[in-house]
């Protein structure tokens, strides 16, 4: 039997022992959720919401159960979207997913790949009474796996914080679109509600000129002009029913809701604004500090500057192997069998002749600077999205309470003068009418006031901890909603 020398052996155990792994680290990168805590912890700070990692389907069922809990039959408010969705939404499940593949990563680095084993039998000459055979065994391990083994787990454990960071700022990203989505569908109904009551009005006014027409008090023209107004406002009212059911569509997408769950409702109106704002004079200070994108992007330039040095390590040793064996070699010259056995020890790599690294080196540090330089520039971006949030934030709250304080009440002194000089047969019915319209404007102004805020609300939290653009477009138009209520 082959004998291997000790010098060999002692090479070859002080390999085995290297490619070792502690049993804490085996168990904590071969859990199926490794690394969600590290995600479910800062999202819940942030957000105060539960998330949840669904890997069986036996967590597929009881969240469902859950989840048609909170939405079946019932009028959800924001908080409770945000809840759903962080529950129910399997793209954030497929973010959550990839904690898997990136921890798999992890645990790969730790181990040396496995050693290659060979055994030959040769037969020189002779006619089996006569001649030579050997027999070779040989073992090759990987020594530059070996010696980098550290920084490619370093490299594997950035890469798997990086994922974790991704998949909060996933968290945070679908929160965010959830309450916008809320927003603008809650926006929409009562959007509509206003447009409902202007058309009661247009009615009134159509079926007055009408009348009026038949007795010749009012002539043509006006007739066809408040006939043409009521038209016009029943089509707007027919439009704002489609764009408030697909707002509706938008944010039940968002949920993740089909089949039953789709039977839930949302708020007639959007809540009232709070009586001030708070000044955060150090916007820029918090999105730097709290930016997970931000932190993801230092991430990335600290493992490009590891993987740089890794190149600068090896640019001259790309392939280095450890050859380690023995060989076996047998005479019959037919008085006798006479065998020896010798140990083997070859090292094998590829000679730099042509390829000195340098190119892998060139690339290594381009891919540094770019890196570089996009870290720069985010922080750059940080800075004004944090900024502009801020100032939508305020400003949006300022206008929508000027229409509440100071439009709005104008608005119903107009009315209500124009009502008591109506009774009086001072002005005429069409007049009357008439301020009321322009009351109706001024609701929808307001309202889509009301919302512009709401979004800037929630554009702040993105401004300050990622999630998405910080910027919304402030929505759409007055005209996006259907027929209010809470079974829409």
């Amino acid at each position: 039997m082959p004998r291997i020398s000790k010098p060999c052996l002692v090479l070859v155990t002080s390999l085995a022992l290297a490619a070792c792994t502690s049993p804490d680290q085996v168990a904590r990168l071969s859990d199926p959720k490794a690394g969600f805590s590290d995600v479910s912890t800062p999202a819940r700070a942030i957000l105060n919401k539960d998330t949840v990692m669904l890997m069986s389907a036996a967590d597929i069922e009881a969240n469902a159960e859950r989840v048609h809990a909170l939405v079946h039959g019932k009028t959800i408010d924001a908080d409770t979207a945000v809840q759903v969705a962080l529950l129910n939404n399997r793209g954030l499940q497929s973010a959550y997913a990839r904690l898997g593949v990136s921890s798999a990563d992890v645990w790969q680095s730790i181990m040396q790949p496995n050693p290659v084993a060979s055994i030959g039998v040769f037969e020189i000459g002779g006619d089996g009474l006569n001649g030579y055979g050997s027999l070779e065994g040989m073992i090759a391990f990987n020594l530059l796996a070996a010696f980098t083994q550290p920084d490619r787990t370093r490299q594997a454990e950035l890469r798997f914080t990086q994922t974790q960071l991704q998949a909060v700022e996933e968290t945070l990203r679908v929160a965010v679109e959830t309450r916008r989505a809320w927003i603008e569908a809650v926006s929409a109904f009562e959007t509509a509600g206003l447009i409902r009551q202007a058309q009661e009005t247009a009615d009134a006014g159509s079926e007055l000129a009408a009348r009026l027409g038949d007795t010749g008090y009012l002539n043509k023209a006006e007739q066809a002009r408040e006939h043409a107004f009521h038209a016009e406002l029943s089509g707007q009212r027919a439009k704002a029913r489609l764009d408030a059911d697909l707002a509706k569509e938008s944010l039940t997408r968002q949920l993740g809701l089909w089949g039953s769950d789709v039977d839930y409702y949302v708020p007639n109106a959007l809540p009232h604004l709070p009586a001030r704002v708070a000044d955060r004079s150090d916007i820029e200070s918090q999105a730097l500090r709290n930016r997970v994108d931000l932190a993801i992007a230092k991430l990335e330039l600290q493992a490009l500057a590891q993987a740089r040095g890794m190149t600068n390590a090896t640019r001259f040793v790309s392939d280095l192997e450890l050859i380690v064996g023995a060989e076996t070699e047998r005479e019959n010259d037919g008085g006798g069998v006479e065998s020896e056995t010798n140990p083997q020890l070859e090292v094998e790599f590829a000679i730099p002749i042509f390829d000195s690294g340098k190119a892998r080196m060139k690339k290594a540090e381009a891919s540094y600077m770019i890196a570089a330089h996009d870290l720069a520039q985010r922080a750059v971006n940080v800075r004004s999205e944090a900024r502009s949030a801020h100032a939508a934030h305020v400003g949006s709250h300022r206008i929508a309470r000027h229409y509440r304080d100071a439009v709005l009440p104008l608005r119903k002194t107009i009315e209500e003068e124009a009502l008591l000089s109506y009774n009086g047969m001072i002005t005429s019915t069409f007049e009357l009418l008439s301020d009321t319209r322009e009351r109706m404007n001024s609701n929808l102004t307001e309202a889509e006031a009301r919302r512009d805020f709401w979004l800037a609300d929630a554009n702040l939290l993105a401004a300050i901890h990622g999630g998405g653009a910080a910027l919304g477009d402030g929505g759409g138009s007055a005209e996006v909603a259907g027929d209010a209520g809470a079974g829409h």
